[in-house]
């Protein structure tokens, strides 16, 4: 029913234009004949009634006979046949400029069904500077399609700031571009304002956390996950957990080691051992080792596994304090770590260990 909608629509649109020009009778009449069993489905009789025309070569009414065999192919589902025949009478030069406008869009979005995305820009460029919105929805569909994110931006933000109540989708499509090109402050902005329209919507809220996680601000993240707490909206825990992998996958060690914080202190996340060992590990991959130690010395003492017994001695080691850190491979051995880590970083210990005290001997002498 779509298709044969749209096939009106694009017969009935040309009129006006052939009205204008002068057409041979027998072409006129050969066209309407084509049209009205094209209507009716009868794809057979139609291009009979076409094989039976024999317009002038360069003419208009050649022109008329290619668009209308444009159409016939598009209605039984010839898309390629139907660019073609379209594209011949476009770049004929016998269409007034109103049908040309016209059979430039038609010839668009055929294309644009066909992913050929360079095509449709081509076809679409020159509208641009009043573009409609079916316009800038195809051109930002193409550049996408050319993977030239960046040309579609100002197409929507135009439509946007022309259009304030602008369908989410424009929204949307603004902070996924912007986020992706890392311009995570317009992300954020036009995020803001799909906030705005829904505030009870919890995926919003937690859209707006991510973006601003990747921003590198996790205050201003936590503070969004707190606002939307405070408002009653209850987030998953596996989304907040995603939210912290999400810094990780990002290379931000230390944003993320402060969301997690932030969030099992507040109470929007219930502590774990599990959690309590990715928040020591954040830090440490933060190379704040001290604050890893704060988290995962207490957690090698409730759980006894020797992997996080070995975890506090490499960070004791790697902060030259020797013999906590030799007295944590000796619990991590307990644990049943593996031996031959235990038995290398005993080996280098040792070694420091001697080295400082003899350095420390010698400077008495």
């Amino acid at each position: 029913m779509y298709r044969w909608l749209l096939l009106v629509m694009l017969s009935v649109a040309a009129a006006p234009g052939m009205a204008q020009q002068t057409v041979d009778p027998t072409v006129f009449r050969g066209l309407n004949a084509a049209q009205a069993a094209q209507q009716k489905g009868d794809h057979a009789a139609a291009r009979q009634a076409l094989d039976a025309l024999n317009p002038i070569p360069g003419s208009f009414e050649e022109a008329l006979v290619w668009r209308s065999r444009a159409y016939l192919a598009w209605s039984a589902g010839q898309m390629p046949q139907a660019i073609d025949w379209l594209d011949k009478a476009v770049r004929s030069g016998k269409l007034d400029e109103s049908m040309l406008a016209e059979e430039r869009l038609n010839l668009a979005r055929m294309n644009l069904g066909e992913r050929r995305y360079a095509k449709v820009v081509e076809l679409l460029s020159s509208r641009q500077g009043q573009a409609s919105e079916e316009v800038l929805q195809m051109l930002v569909q193409a550049y996408q399609g050319l993977n030239q994110p960046a040309k579609a931006l100002p197409l929507a933000e135009r439509y946007v700031q022309a259009n304030p109540a602008a369908a989410d989708v424009w929204l949307q499509f603004l902070v996924g571009v912007n986020a992706d090109l890392k311009r995570y402050a317009q992300a954020e902005r036009w995020q803001r304002l799909l906030l705005k329209r829904k505030p009870d919507e919890i995926e919003r809220w937690r859209q707006l956390a991510a973006l601003q996680q990747l921003a590198g601000s996790h205050d201003k993240a936590l503070a969004t996950l707190r606002a939307a707490h405070a408002k009653g909206l209850r987030f998953k825990e596996t989304e907040l957990d995603n939210l912290v992998l999400l810094a990780g996958a990002a290379e931000q060690p230390w944003q993320g080691a402060k969301l997690l914080a932030g969030m099992l202190d507040g109470g929007l996340l219930s502590s774990t051992e599990a959690r309590q060992e990715r928040l020591g590990l954040l830090w440490w991959q933060a190379r704040e080792r001290a604050a890893a130690v704060k988290v995962l010395r207490p957690l090698a003492e409730r759980s006894g596994a020797g992997k996080h017994w070995l975890y506090v001695a490499q960070l004791e080691l790697e902060q030259a304090r020797w013999r906590a850190g030799l007295d944590a491979l000796v619990r991590a051995e307990r644990g049943g770590a593996e031996r031959a880590k235990i038995r290398a970083w005993r080996q280098w210990a040792e070694s420091e260990l001697r080295f400082e005290r003899e350095h420390q001997l010698a400077s008495r002498g």
